[in-house]
């Protein structure tokens, strides 16, 4: 009896084939009353398909798999009595000019730890989940963007290391789970986004050249470790993003580069197939048993894994066909521009299934240029992507950050551009892992001055951001003012807690997540006018922004204050949008983030004095570089 069926066939020809995890690969199962495992694979091109491993000591001839008869797409099968779950095996591809070819399984559900490079029969079985309450909520949540979402961007290998250095000394997902909860639920964020979690070959690549679609790297444990981390997460009230890289693959020998001695899941043509900036190749988003495979890769994290979005890598480079390449690299399209047709007919396909089957859960792309609706609707031309990572701010800020104060006057137009785009898309405001590698610096070290100045300039950053509308993201290691920049070979600082600058660094931050959190203003209508207000958009020469966060109801509306130089102001004043008394929530001179505002004034009640352009005011005394937001 034959595991892959014609139905599936079918399916995984038209690309429908949505649980196609649960056919290819291997699986443990039965077959005319012995129980064993099917290996099932896709290797149109081969001449003969062989499987060994540890169940028939890696002999090359004893497992010849046979082609099954319904079509002719290629699909190879096996079912071994031997076979057990956790050993080793791989694919051997004959190809008809002789070679041999060392394959891993594509659909592997787990692998060897690198640096072997053998995939491994994962065991049968449900794992026994426990966060049926964060599930439904999830599925019941409507309008997720009116929702607050702040993410805390995690490398999993390096965000902590045990002292031994038996396996590098990861932190185990279980070790993990605790952990990482506690942090998070103490400084404020609402998700984790997970690095290197698919399984790839090289530390270096941070998990962005994968070779496992289907499985969690084995460099923190097995999947059912993983599911635990995931539901340990959930049960804390923490949502779980994953990187997730359809838009290249390495040449890796035991990859899925010319995977059956030809090309199969990259494009024909290498000047489509092949990356020449990077040194990889290109999957074929118009071929369909390779969009079924990338489906299907994206549907399993979410509904085996309970993954609550998908951040979506390098999605310009899927974008353009012309992405990286000098002229004479790249080839048009049928039209003769330079969009890739089929990558964006994939990504309608993808995120119109995933957001329609599982209710709540978000597809986020990295995308770096102006293309059109990314996150419109489909109907609309769209490519119905739920947010955009908003690169442009990222550059805009950080571009302004580093600049020594007396010149961001002449750059003020930097902090205030993003609001004049930001109805167009869903966006996500972020300080990811890229910005401080490759001699970028790390974030308290981008900033100008010496000593106090560079922390207090990072405090005034942080809250303009956590201010500005869009959803927030932060790689970890910024909110303490890490000194290096990030290395996946070791931890982060955690010792400069004990440095008293670092820890109120932390501790603001802490505050400004739950303020970020508890009043709907600052997340309710991120990408309408609705929710926005400048108070002064143009005091470029005293280096001040003041705005207005607004929620739905008009209550505990928040006003924002940022100073961006070393100038005190005894005699400031802000206009006021309403005669309520406000409330002073955040002072950053507050000597709980080490400053001497000892006996600061907590409620302040306009008075009729025209000030920005309102006929309301308050008067602040401002300190250098000092922020303050009042709920009114």
């Amino acid at each position: 009896m034959s595991n892959f069926t014609e139905l599936d066939m079918y399916l995984f020809g038209q690309s429908t084939h949505y649980d196609i995890y649960k056919k290819m690969g291997a699986h443990v199962g039965e077959n005319q009353g012995e129980t064993g495992v099917f290996f099932d694979v896709w290797a149109p091109h081969a001449s003969a398909v062989a499987v060994i491993g540890e169940f028939n000591d890696w002999n090359e001839t004893s497992q010849m798999m046979e082609k099954l008869p319904q079509s002719d797409m290629g699909i190879y099968e096996a079912f071994i009595p031997e076979a057990k779950p956790g050993q080793l095996y791989k694919y051997l591809i004959y190809t008809p000019d002789g070679r041999k070819l060392y394959k891993a399984d594509p659909y592997a559900s787990t692998a060897e730890l690198r640096p072997g490079t053998a995939s491994k029969i994962a065991k049968p079985g449900e794992y026994e989940w426990s966060d049926s309450t964060w599930m439904n909520k999830r599925k019941e949540q409507e309008n997720f963007w009116e929702q607050p979402m702040s993410i805390y961007e995690v490398h999993p290998g390096s965000w902590k290391k045990h002292p031994t250095q038996e396996n590098d000394g990861f932190y185990s997902y279980r070790d993990l789970a605790k952990s990482l909860a506690d942090y998070v639920c103490e400084m404020g964020y609402t998700h984790v986004e997970l690095m290197g979690i698919s399984e790839y070959p090289f530390d270096g690549s941070w998990g962005y050249q994968v070779t496992g679609y289907y499985a969690p790297t084995s460099r923190y444990g097995e999947p059912e470790d993983f599911m635990y981390l995931v539901n340990y997460l959930h049960k804390k009230g923490i949502g779980v993003i994953l990187d997730w890289v359809p838009a290249h693959f390495p040449r890796d020998a035991h990859g899925l580069t010319d995977f059956d001695g030809a090309p199969l899941y990259e494009y024909d043509d290498p000047k489509k197939g092949e990356h020449p900036e990077w040194g990889t190749k290109i999957f074929n988003y118009g071929k369909n048993e390779v969009k079924n495979f990338l489906i299907g890769s994206a549907l399993m994290w979410i509904e085996k894994y309970h993954i609550d979005g998908l951040r979506v890598d390098a999605v310009a480079s899927m974008l353009y066909l012309d992405y990286g390449k000098e002229n004479g690299q790249w080839t048009p399209n049928q039209f003769g521009g330079n969009e890739n047709l089929e990558a964006v007919e994939f990504f309608r396909h993808l995120n119109t299934l995933i957001r329609g089957r599982n209710k709540g859960v978000v597809m986020i792309a990295e995308e770096s240029t102006a293309w059109p609706k990314v996150t419109g609707d489909v109907e609309d031309g769209g490519l119905n992507f739920s947010y955009k990572w908003n690169m442009g701010w990222m550059h805009d800020f950080l571009d302004y950050m580093k600049l020594d104060p007396y010149f961001r006057k002449d750059n003020h137009n930097k902090m205030t551009f993003a609001m004049s785009y930001n109805e167009y898309e869903r966006y996500i405001l972020v300080l990811s892992h890229d910005e401080v590698v490759h001699l970028k610096c790390s974030m308290l070290n981008k900033m100008p001055g010496v000593g106090e100045d560079k922390f207090k300039n990072l405090k005034a950053g942080y809250a303009f951001m956590m201010g500005h509308p869009g959803k927030k993201l932060l790689f970890m290691g910024q909110d303490f003012g890490q000194l290096q920049e990030w290395s996946e070979a070791r931890e982060l600082d955690w010792y400069l807690l004990d440095n008293p600058s670092h820890r109120h660094l932390s501790d603001f931050v802490r505050d400004l997540l739950h303020i970020y959190k508890k009043y709907p203003a600052m997340y309710q209508q991120d990408v309408s006018w609705a929710g926005f207000e400048w108070i002064n958009a143009n005091d470029s020469y005293r280096g001040i922004f003041s705005f207005v966060r607004k929620s739905k109801d008009g209550k505990n509306d928040l006003l924002f204050v940022c100073n961006f130089t070393p100038v005190a102001y005894e005699d400031y004043r802000v206009g006021v949008l309403s005669q309520k008394k406000h409330k002073l929530i955040l002072n950053s001179e507050d000597p709980a983030y080490g400053g001497a505002d000892h006996k600061r004034q907590v409620t302040y009640t306009p008075v009729k004095q025209e000030c920005d352009g309102r006929e309301y005011s308050i008067p602040y005394p401002l300190p250098a570089y000092g922020v303050a937001v009042f709920v009114f």
